[in-house]
């Protein structure tokens, strides 16, 4: 070996070992910063059995059923998440003058990953939003862009406006999944092209940190994902479908074009939801479902108290009886204690700047 190939091998296995030492070095600062975001310890609500003394142990009888997404989650409610775009250490992908984006704007730091675009100049909207026309999401993930206008505020993107920076969001996470390393790798390279069209230069956060932003935020989702139910069981025959359809009518229920039925909230949105547990060709069913997807309804609404309220009117309209997944009847402390929780899971949620119904909450868990 002569002393070219010796030095061109320890020079080649020195700059081998300093990457490896950085990249360790970025996983560390993100990992930690995480892990202050998320040092809560409060006992997690609605998937915890309330303490009282005659409580029945869960594997004799069942409540009625809240549905978590994949396992029980571990005691980490209530927890304030980190701005999803807020890199570790201090550092961040969101510039000087970049907004604190308010949740009336389709882009949120909390819930989406933020990437600055500086422009050369100002850009009318119609060349941003042609530019933008095949880049509406990252997997399943949406992503939408906002505008610098006048220099004073940001908006949506709008025709005839003209703006002098911009700032795309792409969702961390949802109900499906968080955004992963091919989802982001794919936004990225179609994001440079885009801007190279608009004559812009992206500003990319470090796929590690964005990594273990959406990873926290899913476990968030993961671990307010509650939906609430409670049976009506007829006591006598199974009720006609078509008879139903006109009790459920009158009790307020809407059957919507896809076949679903729901309680609307009054404001455009669903209360709670009905199943008849049977498929569409049934002539009859003894059995109907109420269900609240609890993480998507507002407080003010007060879900938990107008589906059980809906629940015992339809049993005496219908002979029927309220009863848990177990077919067991539903005592009225059973109800008491659950919704109880249901003012812990609020406040929780409410803690962690997503309540319930809002706009966050929404769009998290769609």
């Amino acid at each position: 070996m002569t002393d070219l190939q010796a030095s061109l091998i320890a020079i080649g296995g020195t700059i081998v070992i300093a990457v490896i030492g950085y990249n360790k070095w970025q996983e560390f600062k993100a990992k930690k910063s995480v892990e202050r975001a998320f040092a809560s310890t409060r006992d997690d609500v609605l998937m915890t059995p309330p303490s009282r003394d005659d409580a029945t142990p869960p594997a004799v009888r069942q409540e009625p059923g809240f549905f978590a997404a994949g396992e029980t989650p571990p005691d980490t409610d209530g927890q304030s998440l980190p701005a999803a775009d807020a890199a570790a250490d201090g550092d961040s992908a969101v510039q000087a003058g970049t907004p604190t984006t308010a949740q009336d704007l389709p882009v949120d730091e909390l819930v989406d990953c933020l990437i600055p675009l500086a422009l050369d100049g100002p850009l009318r909207g119609e060349k941003i939003m042609a530019a933008f026309r095949d880049l509406r999401q990252a997997g399943s993930k949406p992503l939408h862009t906002i505008g610098l206008r006048d220099g004073t505020h940001w908006e949506a993107i709008a025709h005839g406006a003209q703006y002098s920076a911009l700032q795309v969001g792409v969702q961390l996470a949802n109900r499906s999944s968080s955004l992963n390393e091919i989802e982001y790798s794919e936004l990225v390279m179609a994001l440079r092209a885009v801007a190279e069209e608009l004559g812009a230069e992206p500003d990319i956060p470090d796929m590690k940190h964005v990594m273990q932003s959406a990873r926290a935020l899913y476990q968030f989702i993961t671990e307010f994902d509650a939906q609430l139910s409670v049976n009506i069981q007829s006591n006598g025959e199974p009720w006609l479908i078509s008879t139903l359809l006109i009790a459920l009518e009158k009790q307020g229920f809407d059957l919507r074009p896809e076949g679903r039925l729901v309680m609307p909230d009054g404001e455009g949105d669903v209360l709670f939801s009905l199943s008849t547990n049977v498929t569409l060709a049934a002539d009859t069913t003894s059995r109907l479902t109420l269900l609240l997807d609890v993480p998507r309804v507002a407080q003010a609404h007060n879900g938990f108290g107008a589906l059980i309220a809906c629940a015992r009117s339809l049993s005496l309209r219908m002979d029927g009886t309220v009863v848990d997944d177990g077919n067991q009847p539903l005592p009225e402390q059973a109800l008491s204690d659950i919704a109880v929780q249901v003012d812990e899971f609020y406040a929780n949620m409410m803690a962690a700047d997503i309540p319930a119904g809002s706009s966050r909450a929404l769009r998290l868990f769609s």
